[in-house]
């Protein structure tokens, strides 16, 4: 259950007035599965070898379908429709206890903004861009931290550093723009006398009515690609999805295309990538999700390679509001998971083993939110 702490508790030095206009909120989840993953490289990527002989691979993970997390978020009156408002949220393996987000404390969320009735939000800090709030809707295993593509996607900077943010919703419409003055979860940061390192911005209109929803959403990031002279590439990509419910089932689908240059314009990327899927309620405890994605890969730095693609599938049952178990499932071909070793190449990734073509993964979880 959500605990509801006055800045009194929280602070130990707030005022009783602003016990009264504010409030803050504890919240968390955990998320905890057994997972068996196939054709596996024994060998890993930062060693001579690699990728290795095939290895199948048992072992407890974190995430399963949410990352597990902690945070606070609150917010003050101040009267005359506005308010002020702050979230921290930290990360971390439920497996091994460890922060995640390279250690940071507060490294999922960490902002705070104001909002004002009929205008909209504006928030500082570190948070999610444009493109990951549009197709968060659109994504058929809600951005299943294990089995989803999600790097690919949305890029790499997803979540960014020094974001100023704007959100208002205008009936049906929503309007989305974030402009990042340097991303130092992946590279320098805001650097004196470089202003466009690491810099990134976006914009999307989302509209949801009744039973349909669709969305468009524009992302940049000028990541570093050199340490020595700062110089910087363009990492692009537009994207388009759309919705539509009927009865106990929700259909899904979109597009994205993405052209990522190096510092003298050359192609690092450039593909066309595309998913569709459908969450199903087959009970009023058990929703079923199966989602199919594909990524057409133009040129990959000079070079062709096979198109992988791959299908997922969720069966997640619900205890109560706060407790759910899931199984979920994925196959990948021509790609280990959620395509990490055919284009972004993540540390952290389902490396598939040599002379091998496709990889499966099972996991088991149990998800808990308080």
């Amino acid at each position: 259950m959500k605990k509801k702490l006055g800045l009194l508790t929280l602070l130990g030095a707030a005022s009783g007035q602003a016990v009264a206009q504010s409030n803050v909120t504890l919240y968390g989840l955990v998320d905890t599965n057994i997972e068996y993953v196939s054709n596996f490289s024994a060998i890993p990527p930062t060693q001579q070898g690699f990728p290795g002989p095939s290895r199948n691979r048992f072992a407890m993970a974190s995430g399963g379908l949410s990352g597990s997390r902690w945070g606070l978020r609150g917010t003050e009156d101040l009267g005359d429709g506005m308010k002020s408002l702050f979230v921290l949220e930290s990360g971390f393996s439920s497996d091994d206890g460890r922060m995640q987000q390279g250690g940071r404390l507060f490294g999922r969320q960490a902002y705070v903004g104001l909002q004002r009735n009929g205008i909209g939000t504006v928030t500082f800090g570190r948070q999610y861009t444009s493109i990951f709030n549009a197709l968060s809707d659109f994504s058929p295993t809600k951005y299943g931290s294990q089995y989803e593509p999600l790097g690919l996607q949305l890029g790499l900077n997803y979540r960014s550093d020094n974001v100023v943010k704007y959100v208002g919703s205008f009936g049906g419409l929503t309007a989305n723009a974030y402009w990042s003055f340097g991303n130092g979860a992946a590279g320098a940061g805001e650097v004196a006398g470089q202003f466009r390192r690491d810099t990134g911005y976006g914009g999307a209109l989302s509209y949801a009515e009744g039973s349909f929803g669709a969305t468009a959403v524009y992302d940049q990031y000028n990541p570093t690609l050199s340490a020595t002279t700062g110089a910087t590439g363009s990492f692009r990509k537009f994207a388009v999805a759309a919705s539509y419910e009927a009865g106990p089932a929700k259909l899904m689908g979109g597009y994205r295309w993405g052209l990522n240059k190096s510092a003298t314009d050359a192609i690092l990327l450039r593909d066309d990538y595309y998913w569709v899927g459908i969450n199903y309620k087959a009970a009023s405890a058990l929703t079923l999700t199966l989602g199919y994605y594909y990524d057409d890969v133009k040129n990959l730095a000079g070079t062709k390679v096979k198109n992988p693609w791959q299908l997922s599938f969720i069966a997640d049952y619900a205890f109560s509001k706060r407790t759910d178990i899931y199984l979920t499932t994925a196959y990948a071909r021509h790609s280990g998971l959620n395509f990490d070793t055919s284009a972004i190449n993540f540390a952290n990734g389902y490396y598939l083993a040599a002379g091998k073509n496709s990889m499966t993964g099972v996991a088991i979880g149990l998800r808990h939110r308080f």
